[in-house]
């Protein structure tokens, strides 16, 4: 086949969430024995970074503008009258608004629907109305988790057999078990942590729960007092712990610098701001407690990559969290700051048994079954009958 991919979702400089799906989903494919029976174009609208996946045979970039209106008009006139492809795939939520040929569409989650308030408006509008229009007219559908799938079945009535589920994955060759002391020693330093802390690494943005993390935190010292219990290493109070935040500014964050203000914990809370990739597996390992107390996660890739070091993981008990976790980590109510506070307790007692069960748990995610499978769906879309 000639598969077409779009690639813009992958060439950015500091990769989160969606971005590191398709940058990761991209090496797969392309280190995957058998996606070289194929040929690969990726289409950009700007050149390609030095770590995307180098130019060889059956691998090519076609870069192509203008860049403003690039997948409403650019991409689909390159496919009327650009070479012929066979398929092109989205591993974003945003197809070509016109196709001549079948395409596939990956959908992280639906969380804009749940939760317009946590968007700003023009984010809202185009998350919306893109994602509604690339659900309707993909010939097939990734959905990166069983809960994601259910959300688009039932908001878009799509049938069931439309929509395949394909985990995401994690590097496997950077996330290890253990993490040398020495990794870890520099990177408290440049991002200047001292002493034990609980982590949070992700995105600044409402659906996050940042600021309900941050209350959790400040609760945590009256948890030991008032349950009569007595301080021990494993019970630390905030004056033993620190919270480093880890993670760029999104949208509708400034509230969560002003909560820290209002509680006065300026000295107990870290922002790091954006995490080099290079340094996220120590300071995942570092952390005594890996928190994700989102309100909705189509997966979480940062929960299975603290599995992945041997940190316990609090998550979430919605969205697709559970479905990650299973039960090797501890779910809390992402509404409710306080079970989350005793979520942390609980994980900082309990911590030699969950990182082992979290070591177990991780095996399961790997970005070369993630390739094999979207390979896979690609063939079918194209030859339905082999």
């Amino acid at each position: 086949m000639i598969i077409g991919i779009d690639g813009n979702e992958a060439n950015v400089k500091n990769r989160v969430g969606a971005n590191q799906y398709a940058f990761e989903l991209l090496l797969a494919l392309y280190d995957l024995p058998e996606s070289q029976e194929h040929q690969f174009i990726i289409y950009l609208r700007s050149n390609p970074l030095p770590d995307m996946p180098k130019r060889r045979e059956g691998w090519e970039y076609k870069v192509f503008g203008p860049k403003y209106f690039w997948t409403q008009l650019a991409l689909p006139f390159s496919l009327f009258f650009g070479k012929h492809l066979d398929i092109f795939f989205t591993p974003g939520h945003y197809r070509p608004r016109w196709s001549p040929i079948p395409t596939v569409v990956s959908i992280m989650d639906l969380g804009y629907l749940r939760y317009p308030e946590q968007f700003t408006k023009r984010d809202w509008l185009q998350l919306s109305r893109w994602t509604g229009h690339s659900i309707k007219n993909a010939n097939h559908i990734l959905a990166i988790s069983e809960s994601t799938k259910k959300d688009i079945v039932k908001s878009y009535g799509v049938p069931d057999k439309k929509i395949t589920v394909t985990y995401p994955g994690y590097d496997r060759k950077n996330f290890q078990f253990p993490i040398s002391n020495f990794q870890l020693k520099q990177v408290k330093e440049k991002y200047k942590i001292d002493g034990d802390y609980i982590l949070f690494l992700g995105t600044l943005k409402p659906s996050k729960n940042v600021e309900g993390l941050i209350q959790a935190f400040r609760l945590l010292g009256s948890l030991a007092s008032r349950n009569n219990k007595p301080k021990s290493p494993m019970t630390q109070e905030p004056n033993d712990l620190s919270l480093v935040i880890a993670g760029k500014r999104g949208w509708l964050y400034d509230s969560i610098f002003s909560l820290v203000k209002e509680l006065g914990l300026e000295e107990k809370v870290i922002f790091t701001d954006f995490v080099a990739d290079e340094d996220v597996p120590s300071l995942l390992s570092g952390a005594k407690v890996f928190v994700l107390p989102s309100f909705w996660e189509g997966f979480g890739i940062p929960a299975v990559e603290a599995m992945a070091v041997g940190t316990p993981v609090v998550a979430s008990n919605v969205g697709s969290l559970p479905e990650v976790v299973g039960n090797a980590d501890i779910l809390v109510d992402p509404n409710m700051p306080e079970d989350i506070a005793k979520g942390i307790e609980k994980a900082l007692k309990n911590h030699k048994k969950l990182s082992k069960k979290g070591l177990v748990r991780v095996k399961m995610f790997d970005w070369q079954k993630t390739a094999h499978q979207t390979l896979g769906v690609l063939e079918k879309v194209v030859n339905p009958d082999v």
